[in-house]
């Protein structure tokens, strides 16, 4: 049976976007009056880090003992995609019953498979936010402000009592929530986020003998080549079917573009120009709300 309200959220996971929402909903609970406990764990932190997250960053509780730490009544799963699937195992060892668990991994469809078939109550969550320093000292209660917010949940499970309190904090958070299931998230991303990831990998690699002679715009589009292949691990094994297929798709676009500058279809070019400055000025506009 599903608990009834919030009064204590558990973090897996310390990093950067786990420890900006961790900032970001206890603001929230704060402002609301809410009474809410914030206990987490990382195994990567050291000893000046833990007192560090549980003085400056407003961790109330550092808890390694799994019985402890997950007696909560919302989980929030903030490690990497492949550890927060196998956490779920230990989830249903330890937590109790009716206990809540949400993730902010990059994809979606298997760990709400294996959610399912363990019988955890399971919000998928996705902030699409971040920022280039990693780790908690980077993080920010502002971090996810404005900022759009994928939720992935069955529709009962958002009306119950945690459910409802949940949305709440997170619209309270100054996020945007976008409503899709796991399968939709994992298609949409792997073309508006992963494939993006990787043609910048792959240009800048491509491009490696003439980096010295490139100016900023060359810096600009290939930014994304500066993520760590630790994250990109775990989001390819994951999506990698919706990824290979974005990737065959956009392989046929450079073929086409290649084979139309070399017939010098000027027309299309153009159109194709007028269309991508067009996509860019909605972008910027977009970025700038």
């Amino acid at each position: 049976m599903l608990r009834h309200s919030i009064s204590r959220i558990s973090f897996v996971g310390l990093g950067l976007i786990g420890t900006a929402l961790l900032l970001a909903l206890k603001r929230a609970a704060q402002a609301s009056g809410k009474r809410i406990e914030f206990i987490g764990y990382d195994p990567g932190l050291g000893r000046d880090d833990i007192d560090c997250i549980t003085g400056t960053y407003g961790l109330d509780r550092f808890e390694p003992d799994p019985d402890k730490h997950y007696d909560a009544d919302l989980i929030v799963l903030a490690a990497p995609v492949r550890t927060n699937i196998a956490l779920l195992d230990e989830i249903r060892r330890h937590a109790p019953a009716g206990v809540v668990v949400t993730d902010v991994s990059s994809t979606k469809s298997l760990i709400a498979v294996k959610a399912s078939e363990l019988g955890i109550p399971f919000i998928g969550m996705h902030p699409i936010a971040g920022r280039e320093q990693q780790g908690f000292r980077a993080a920010s209660a502002d971090l996810l402000a404005g900022r759009l917010m994928v939720i992935c949940a069955d529709a009962r499970l958002l009306a119950s009592g945690i459910g409802r309190e949940f949305l709440a904090l997170v619209e309270s958070c100054g996020c945007v929530p976008a409503f899709m299931t796991p399968e939709e998230h994992d298609r949409v991303f792997a073309n508006i986020s992963h494939l993006p990831q990787l043609i910048s990998t792959a240009l800048i690699t491509f491009c490696s003998d003439h980096i010295g002679s490139s100016g900023p715009g060359f810096a600009s589009a290939t930014r994304l080549a500066g993520s760590t292949w630790q994250i990109w691990r775990d989001i390819i094994a994951t999506n990698s079917e919706n990824i290979s297929r974005e990737l065959d798709s956009f392989a046929g676009t450079l073929k086409q573009l290649a084979q139309d500058i070399k017939e010098q279809k000027l027309d299309t070019l153009e159109a194709t120009f007028s269309k991508a400055n067009s996509l860019y000025q909605t972008l910027q506009e977009k970025n700038r709300l």
